[in-house]
């Protein structure tokens, strides 16, 4: 992840609002996200907007964000309006596998976003420490079940996420799943989806999300992503990107890559998500998790498992 140079960032026991900052817990191209307390020395994590190629803090006493004249500031205020739309929306959510934004605000000609803090680890994290073991596929149901209730949630408010991936997958320390960074996040099941400028994450985005055809963006552009995810889980990487896929398509199906090492319906889940046909895939996150639910049955074992289990109970016996 890039990072934004020290002087951009908060200086910590800087006072914002009723929230003192601790330090920075991450920065990206478009926002830095602090550690903070209130009065009461409560948590939170605050994301502040600082596009670092948009903006410059004036001096380190005049903390305020300053967009130079040379650069475009029309695309520094879409970039503000969409992240304050961001915070005001995940506002109205309040549900345990989504983020919870507790207070918005403008501050420093820039706008602050305060979050509950959580203890964990995103599932980026947990798939680099899986890269030499593979991940039990109890666990991998378990996540994107619980996932999935959030990710309904959202739908539910006519918003599409459209940036799912490990990195926006947080595992609290209970292993229980939180949906973060909306930042892509729009409500494109609205009729404003025409105006609303494409974000995506090649490898996790559907095709649909590349523009230059007729297929709305739907519930079934946020199944794809989970599927790459999942893809992510087993491989520790992300599937080939969908724009090249529609060129020439060489992504090998789950059921192929992992034969024999998980179950046929996990890999089948895997490769429905991820039809490039959107009508190909669920339609909706409910017809998913349906499927994720559905009772576990062990791979298959093949010739070689098949003699080497007989002669274990031979053994046994």
């Amino acid at each position: 992840m890039a990072s934004q140079h020290p002087s951009q960032t908060l200086p910590s026991g800087y006072q914002l609002q009723e929230y003192t900052i601790d330090r920075p817990l991450s920065a990206g191209g478009f926002s830095v996200v602090y550690l903070a307390r209130d009065h009461s020395g409560e948590p939170y994590a605050i994301k502040e907007y600082l596009p670092a190629s948009l903006v410059t803090r004036r001096d380190n006493l005049n903390l305020q964000v300053q967009v130079p004249a040379t650069v475009n500031l029309s695309a520094y205020r879409h970039g503000l309006k969409s992240f304050f739309e961001e915070g005001r929306s995940l506002a109205k959510i309040v549900h345990p596998n989504v983020v919870r934004v507790v207070n918005f605000f403008r501050a420093n000609e820039t706008v602050y976003m305060v979050m509950r803090y959580e203890l964990g680890r995103s599932l980026q994290e947990v798939i680099q420490a899986h890269r030499d073991t593979p991940m039990r596929e109890s666990f991998i149901r378990h996540i994107f079940v619980e996932l999935l209730n959030g990710l309904r949630e959202v739908h539910t408010h006519k918003l599409l996420h459209l940036d799912i991936k490990p990195s926006n997958i947080y595992i609290r320390d209970d292993n229980s799943p939180l949906l973060i960074d909306f930042g892509a996040a729009r409500r494109t099941l609205t009729d404003e989806a025409p105006n609303l400028t494409p974000m995506y994450t090649p490898g996790f985005a559907a095709p649909e999300q590349y523009g230059g055809g007729n297929v709305p963006l739907g519930p079934w552009t946020d199944i794809y992503a989970v599927g790459a995810t999942i893809f992510a889980c087993l491989s520790s990487y992300a599937p080939q990107a969908a724009n090249l896929r529609l060129e020439d398509d060489h992504q090998a199906s789950a059921r192929k890559i992992w034969i024999n090492k998980y179950s046929e319906q996990l890999l089948e889940i895997i490769d429905w998500c991820l039809r490039l046909d959107h009508l190909e895939r669920p339609q909706s996150v409910f017809a998913l998790q349906k499927a994720l639910k559905a009772p576990l049955t062990p791979p298959k074992l093949g010739m070689i498992g098949g003699m080497r289990a007989a002669l274990r109970k031979v053994t046994r016996k």
